[in-house]
Formats: structure tokens, sequence, C-alpha cells
């Protein structure tokens, strides 16, 4: 089956020195480009990650210290990888929860603003596991009917992706999908934008996912105190959460996002609606006028009593 594209669909695979986005790198990438008349472009480059790769990654991807040490880092190679990604949509596997992230997140550290404007995003996992729920080694076996071999190979892993999702166009294409709302449909389809909706489950914000957009396509915040609020209302009611979120330890692309909501945020206030706010109408509050401050409207000032500066100092505890 020739896929059904109208630009260029890059697969791509990243081995790295661990899982954390904010602080291990990259120390390989593979890339194939599936092009519209059916060919395809393959690019592969280790890359020095300029700090040791822990033994237990190693003996997943196999990949040590030695076999990267005189690699470029991921500066020199960005530009590389930029031009061979072109205006292509991405695809991979476990993509959006990591590759993609990942990604980016290179690209800012070395100073690059890697345009994700416009492009589809395709996670053949995604696919794969509400359809039938396996890792891609079973995956391969169940629709490719072969044995995966030199699995945690980024370059065996992106062929093995690409050839998997073909299947799984050709094994899904008339079968029917039950959402959690009920609602019927045939989502597998060869067409980039519906593989995009339908793999982009929790539909984020940003790609490490610490903020979603609602049913209502509203950014909310997807972690912490705040988890299903919207930003709007938190920006409203505590804008000092914005700035602990710029000095803490979140991906840089959740920062870029978080940037750009708050601009929006700005330039909009006044002209949106807060979530409403509960009161404690409980507590009584007394003030008394500062010896120095006028009374312009003359409204009559009720004299402090016993009884007031007693309930001040079971208030305060003083």
């Amino acid at each position: 089956m020739k896929l059904n594209l109208k630009r260029p669909l890059a697969f791509f695979d990243l081995e790295a020195t661990g899982l954390n986005i904010g602080v291990d790198r990259i120390v390989e990438i593979a890339i194939l480009k599936a092009m519209p008349d059916g060919s395809t472009e393959t690019y592969t480059q280790r890359i020095n990650p300029e700090m040791p790769i822990p033994l237990e990654s190693s003996l997943i991807h196999g990949i040590y210290d030695a076999d990267v040490q005189d690699k470029p880092n991921f500066k020199s190679v960005a530009p590389v990888i930029i031009d061979f990604i072109g205006d292509a949509d991405l695809a991979g596997y476990n993509s959006n929860k990591f590759d993609i992230p990942f990604l980016v997140e290179e690209f800012l550290r070395v100073g690059i603003d890697f345009d994700m404007n416009g492009r589809f995003f395709i996670d053949v996992q995604n696919i794969f596991h509400q359809m039938e729920q396996r890792t891609l080694k079973a995956a391969y076996k169940f629709y490719c009917d072969a044995d995966l071999i030199n699995a945690h190979s980024a370059e065996a892993d992106i062929v093995a992706t690409y050839e998997v999702l073909l299947a799984q166009l050709e094994r899904y294409k008339d079968t029917e999908f039950i959402s959690k709302n009920g609602e019927v449909s045939k989502p597998v389809v060869n067409d980039v934008s519906e593989l995009h909706t339908f793999t982009n489950i929790n539909n984020p914000v940003d790609f490490a996912g610490r903020m979603v957009y609602n049913e209502n396509n509203e950014p909310c915040f997807n972690f912490g105190k705040h988890k299903g609020r919207r930003v709007i209302d938190v920006f409203s009611s505590e804008p000092s959460y914005y700035a602990w979120m710029k000095q803490g330890d979140f991906p840089l692309y959740t920062k870029k996002k978080l940037d750009e909501l708050w601009n929006e945020f700005n330039e909009n206030k006044g002209n949106s609606k807060p979530e409403p706010v509960q009161k404690n109408t409980t507590a009584k509050v007394y003030s008394k006028p500062h010896k120095f401050q006028r009374n312009p409207k003359n409204e009559k000032v009720v004299p402090v009593t016993n009884d007031m500066l007693d309930q001040l100092k079971m208030k305060f505890g003083k």
C-alpha cells in the first residue's frame, strides 16, 4: 500500500541517555522520510551527548560512550536534521510522548526554535494500543507476520514502524471504533490529518502534557493542585503560578507554550470570563480608618469596641 500524502511524512526514532526530557540527551537519531510519490529517504546519525551514557541505557540500545566519543554534538547536526525533515509531518512509535518533545527540547537547548506549527503528528503506537494494545515487537509480529530483528536499533525501529503503519491501514480500513463517548467511527484511514486526530489521544498543549485542551478546546493544567482548571483562570486568580512554572524544572517547550498563553492572557485581559471564585461569607472583617485617611463620602465611621478587638485577637491569634 502507498501512503496517501500531500507532503512528506518523516518517521523518526531517538535513542538517548535516558527518559528525562529536561536532563537527558540524544545519542542516535534515525529518520525515514516517506515521499508523496511513494519513495523513501533515510538519515541516521549517532550523536555525542556530551555526558556519560548510563549503563542501563546502553544495555537497552547498545550504544556506549566509546561509540559516540568522536561523533558530532547535537548543535553540529541540528541544521542537517532540520534540512532533512523540511516541511514534513512527523510520525513515530510513542513519538507524541517521547521522540517529538525530546527532539524539540534538544533544538531549543541549542537556540533553535524548530517550527511545529501546521505539522501533523502520527503516533503509530496510539493506533496500535487503541486497537490491539501491545508493544512494537509484538506489533511487527502481529501486523507483518515477521520477527523484529535488532529491536532498539533506531534504524530497525523506524523501518518496522513504517511497515506497521502500512499494515494497520490495510487491516483497519473498514473497522469500526467506539470511543469513550460511545461515538462510532472508522478512524484508521489513509489520511494524515485523520490519523493525527486519532493518535493525539490527550490533546496536549505542550508535548510533555503539562497542559491539555478540554472539550471546549480551552487550555487547562494537567498536573498538580490546579489540574483540570483552565489556564486563564489560574492566571487570573494566582498569577504567581506562571512565575513558579517559569523557574521550575519543566521542559523548555512547555515554558514556550506557557509564555504564549501568558502573553495571550495579558493581551485579552478583561475580555475573558474567569471561573467564579467562592467567597467565604462567614468571616467578618472589621476595619478602622487610618487617622490620616480622609473619608470623602462622609460615611458614618463605626467606633472600635472591645468586642471587635477580642474578635480580631481570636482571628489572628494575638
